[in-house]
């Protein structure tokens, strides 16, 4: 791998330069959950360890270049300090004199959170001359924020260009984790997809068809390809207008040797409420008056034994309107099946997106996982195979 970890720095006596990701939820000014908090203690500890003094930057909200109160990372800096067990120093801008001072003023042991990036308009625009200013602040640059690895901004690739750079341990398991799963994956590879619409994945469904065994589609998108089969899907989520495109993509994935796999059998209502009076039918017997909620017994059978074949999972989305019971039984059962497996060391599973991570959550089968990314839109746009500008830059 091209970019350096921690280990590969010497960063005794240096002001290392974290980019971090604690945007978080907060209602009333109290963070609501930590969890992204907690996942960069590993790399302020290890910086701490190795004598080196971080300095942490990081964006939080959408201010777009004003300074707006409510969005000041002195919010966060409560809950950090209870995650890390000690103080934490603030500056109230992220470059400039107070930032200046307060990165001079540090000392050994401590760490410091600077302002919000993103009261910088130049943040978002990559300029120039504002990661020449905070670089100006550092020894080395650690990037321990992959969620923003997809945005060219200044804090994410244009500081990592001006110092001596390397990935963060969180940074670190993702990559590895990605790496893992796509890039130089054990065989076979099954990749679960799948949400509402086809058209918010076509880039990702283009890449996996050429890099995968075996393409499980669910949800709505699911729908789309049986209506490209010319299947009567009823009243169910469907984009009639991609039904051509679905067909290309069952094409491609034939020409490279990929298995499609598409319900079987499917769970239909009349009405999308929690317990609503639910059949399940033939996928090609759903009524005109009905809607496809979620995939069937036989359909969650061959996903099973689709799973116990494979080596390596990677998924995103769940398999049907996995929000109301009972229509989140496929989804539940397929990932019981992979946490099952991975527990027993038969199946590498990395999954992410917010759905699909708040439906293994559900399931209770994230923690089973072997790796779960947090990230959202990085996630999806390294598996559609995109080069992403913060982890480009490591390099």
């Amino acid at each position: 791998m091209a970019w350096k970890t921690l280990d590969e720095m010497d960063l005794n006596g240096k002001t290392v330069l974290t980019r971090v990701d604690i945007n978080v939820p907060v209602k009333d000014g109290v963070v609501t959950d930590d969890t992204r908090i907690q996942r960069i203690l590993p790399t302020i500890r290890d910086i701490l360890a190795a004598g080196g003094k971080p300095v942490l930057l990081a964006h939080f909200g959408r201010p777009k270049g004003e300074r707006v109160p409510e969005m000041s990372l002195s919010v966060v800096r409560p809950a950090l300090e209870a995650a890390l067990g000690s103080p934490v120093k603030f500056a109230e801008d992220c470059i400039g004199g107070p930032a200046k001072q307060a990165v001079v003023a540090l000392e050994a042991g401590e760490v410091l959170l600077l302002e919000n990036t993103r009261y910088h308009a130049a943040e978002t625009k990559n300029d120039p001359a504002f990661a020449a200013a905070l670089a100006a602040l550092g020894d080395i640059y650690c990037n321990d924020a992959f969620s923003a690895a997809h945005r060219a901004h200044g804090s994410t690739e244009g500081v990592a260009r001006l110092l001596p750079s390397c990935a963060g341990r969180l940074m670190q398991a993702e990559l590895s984790a990605l790496e893992a799963a796509l890039g130089e994956p054990v065989r076979p590879v099954v990749a679960v997809v799948g949400g509402a619409k086809v058209s918010t994945k076509l880039d990702l469904l283009g890449n996996l068809v050429a890099k995968v065994d075996h393409l499980v589609i669910g949800g709505g998108m699911a729908n789309t390809f049986l209506a490209a089969q010319g299947i009567d899907v009823g009243k169910s989520l469907a984009e009639h207008d991609m039904t051509d495109t679905a067909s290309e993509i069952l094409t491609k994935a034939q020409a490279a040797g990929c298995e499609i796999i598409l319900p079987s059998d499917v769970v239909v209502a009349r009405e999308f409420a929690a317990n609503a009076a639910n059949d399940t039918v033939a996928a090609d017997a759903c009524p005109s008056d009905a809607m496809i909620l979620d995939a069937g017994p036989d359909s969650v059978a061959k996903i099973a034994d689709v799973f116990e074949q494979a080596n390596t999972l990677i998924w995103n989305g769940p398999l049907g309107a996995f929000e109301i019971e009972p229509f989140d039984t496929a989804t539940n059962a397929a990932a019981l099946k992979a946490a099952e497996l991975s527990d027993a060391g038969e199946l590498t599973s990395v999954a992410g997106g917010g759905d699909t991570v708040a439906a293994l959550n559900k399931a209770g089968a994230a923690e089973r996982f072997t790796y779960i990314s947090t990230a959202g839109g990085a996630f999806l746009e390294w598996m559609e195979g995109k080069t992403l500008p913060g982890v480009a830059a490591l390099g």
